[in-house]
């Protein structure tokens, strides 16, 4: 079965690589020319996982036609704010007859939107999954075990996934609420932005987990206003990938967090990672979202504070920390 992968991304790059390890038939769309040729020629990702070798099998191409030809399945590993105008390109090269699959964790500033609702508006009618939960790509390309969810409207499109991406040390679930995967791989970012930054401010392991655990909670109010699975939220898409977020040195919105707890500027944390810091973005539809419809999201609310209203990080998170006492 012919698989492309738009993006060549750590993320992108760490699937494309599974899925060529397992068998498949891979192609993997880069934004560079450079990028490719180098992928093709010796077997590594010149940007990123630039330590690990990939599979031999994986090619790479840097024109979107030729990484769609003959591919029957599609997987979309874009951030989420690019995620529109590649789907605007793809709209002519008759996406019909394909299944889409997407990795991105966010939400669209301008708009508001989930990834799946994106998808709605750009290819309506296209078979749309969406794949979350605790995935390090750092640890996928090494095929450390892993365990991640596929959710689809069509639970048929997402045992096919499953079918498709399933190994011995990558296990894929199935789930049917979009909703609820796509909005825990996207608030967990924000979450562990502020975990970075309670950590750079040294409060100790106790203030983290309790910023952590307070961030589920407004996973799961924001799910309940939003339609979304409990369950969906306690299992992998939600706590997975919410502990691996919080408390992983490899997680970029943690490292992120960090170096604003250390004094850094946004502009300069990202250029410190190198790579989209979703959660930064998120976090602005987000909490414009929440003022809306009056859910009170007090941690959203305090990295939004942080980065864009030129709040004081200490006043910021003893506010957190010391908010009034209420059953919890």
């Amino acid at each position: 079965m012919s698989l492309a992968v738009l993006g060549a991304g750590s993320f992108g790059t760490a699937v494309a690589d599974h899925a060529a390890r397992v068998g498949r038939e891979v192609v993997l769309w880069c934004r560079g020319g450079d990028q490719a040729r180098h992928i093709n020629e010796r077997h590594r990702n010149p940007r990123y996982l630039k330590d690990y070798p990939l599979q031999e099998s994986l090619r790479a191409t840097a024109v979107l036609e030729e990484a769609l030809e003959g591919a029957d399945r599609v997987v979309l590993a874009l951030p989420t704010q690019s995620l529109r105008s590649v789907l605007e390109r793809l709209a002519p090269l008759s996406p019909e007859g394909r299944s889409f699959l997407s990795l991105a964790k966010g939400i669209e500033i301008s708009t508001g939107l989930m990834p799946h609702r994106i998808f709605e508006e750009v290819l309506p009618g296209s078979s749309y999954s969406a794949l979350s939960g605790p995935s390090h790509a750092e640890e996928v390309v090494r095929d450390l075990p892993t365990a991640v969810i596929v959710a689809s409207k069509d639970p048929a499109t997402a045992v096919e996934w499953q079918k498709l991406l399933n190994a011995p040390r990558f296990r894929v679930y199935t789930s049917g609420d979009v909703v609820g995967v796509e909005l825990g791989g996207a608030v967990k970012n924000i979450i562990a932005i502020a975990v970075g930054i309670a950590h750079s401010l040294s409060v100790g392991d106790n203030a983290r987990a309790a910023l952590a655990t307070r961030g589920l909670a407004e996973i799961m109010r924001l799910g309940s206003a939003m339609g979304a699975s409990p369950l969906t939220l306690a299992g992998l898409a939600g706590v997975g990938d919410l502990m691996a977020t919080c408390y992983s040195a490899h997680s970029r919105n943690f490292r992120f967090g960090a170096a604003i707890g250390r004094g850094a500027s946004a502009d300069s944390a990202v250029s410190e990672i190198g790579q989209v810091v979703e959660g930064a973005h998120t976090v602005k539809a987000l909490v414009a979202y929440a003022r809306t419809k009056g859910i009170e999201l007090p941690i959203s609310e305090g990295v939004h504070a942080i980065l864009y209203e030129g709040a004081v990080l200490q006043d910021v998170i003893e506010r957190l920390l010391f908010r009034e006492p209420k059953p919890e």
